[in-house]
């Protein structure tokens, strides 16, 4: 036996969600384990945000592709991914099409905040001023990765769910009426949502970005950034976060909530049951949220500025006249 059918074999429960759920998130707490040892060892936090994509990424892949893998295992398919992915026996054209664009969408999103958080601490000397009170301690330095596996798996959430739908649900004669492989509103208000979100985070970090250089290179002397969408907000960058997750658990929700996905699911289908995978999507952005207004994200800058500025005319007017985190256009 291969270590490949070990594993399935070993997380093949009854419920198609958890034998998808249950891999995934233990993935994201096997891959900041190993991220943190050698981190702690080092007392370096520089691959730290990058970890946390590479545990999207990979957490999101193997949710993707479980259900294929667990299918070639028991001998349902004898083909390879193209004869899984084909519409044959299920009466309907790209059935999976769903799976990949949510699963894209994670992917697009993990890259570019990864990429652009190991460049910013990479030129940073390798230091984020988060870490300077944990980073010589041990238990304290692993609980930041602890969380992040946390933060990985609840954002995940929705998309885990979605992956863990199984083929046969999509068709016609499986469940009574089939998931349907056209679009349902809920899908493209999701997606819509997504990409606003997505689009508002990387416009917020370019005129950040572009603020920066240019005070390097003495075109202006601002000391805070106050144009653009920061005129909007004070934290538009985190508002296109949370805003972006919200979308995608939309559109997981949409598709959940109908009585295919949960029979296939071995759910009632019953309103308890909806209202069970509707929170369990709805965790992800809550969970974002939280983070962001609570902990990590707003919090830090608001205390960091305001030791700075706060007694300056310029930053009062600005903090009472910009919202703090949902935008304000007019």
């Amino acid at each position: 036996m291969t270590l490949l059918q070990t594993l399935l074999r070993a997380t093949a429960f009854k419920s198609p969600l958890l034998r998808t759920l249950v891999p995934s998130v233990a993935l994201a707490y096997g891959i900041q384990t190993a991220v943190a040892v050698p981190s702690i060892a080092a007392q370096t936090e520089r691959y730290y945000d990058l970890s946390g994509s590479l545990t999207y990424l990979s957490c999101t892949a193997l949710s993707l592709f479980l259900p294929y893998l667990r299918a070639k295992n028991a001998g349902t398919i004898t083909g390879g991914v193209a004869e899984y992915l084909g519409s044959k026996g299920l009466g309907q054209g790209t059935w999976w099409w769903r799976q990949a664009l949510l699963s894209a969408a994670v992917g697009i999103w993990a890259t570019r905040l990864g990429t652009y958080l190991f460049k910013r601490i990479s030129s940073d000397s390798g230091r984020d001023s988060r870490f300077d009170s944990i980073r010589g301690t041990p238990s304290k330095f692993y609980v930041a990765f602890f969380a992040q596996a946390t933060w990985v798996s609840l954002c995940t959430l929705p998309v885990v769910l979605v992956n863990s739908i199984p083929r046969s649900a999509y068709a016609a004669s499986a469940f009574g009426t089939a998931i349907s492989a056209r679009p349902y509103l809920t899908d493209i208000l999701g997606l819509a949502i997504f990409v606003f979100g997505l689009a508002f985070e990387v416009t917020a970090d370019r005129q950040k970005d572009a603020w920066v250089q240019a005070k390097k290179e003495k075109k202006h002397s601002e000391e805070f950034l106050t144009h653009g969408l920061w005129s909007k907000s004070r934290h538009p960058n985190y508002f296109g976060e949370a805003t972006l997750w919200s979308g995608i658990a939309i559109a997981a929700a949409g598709l959940l909530v109908r009585q295919p996905a949960q029979a296939a699911l071995g759910l009632s289908g019953s309103a308890a049951s909806q209202m069970l995978v509707t929170g369990m999507c709805a965790a992800s952005p809550a969970f974002v949220s939280f983070l962001l207004l609570k902990v990590s994200g707003v919090p830090l800058s608001e205390k960091k500025y305001d030791k700075r500025y706060g007694d300056r005319k310029d930053y009062k007017k600005w903090k009472e006249e910009t919202p703090m985190f949902v935008p304000k256009f007019w």
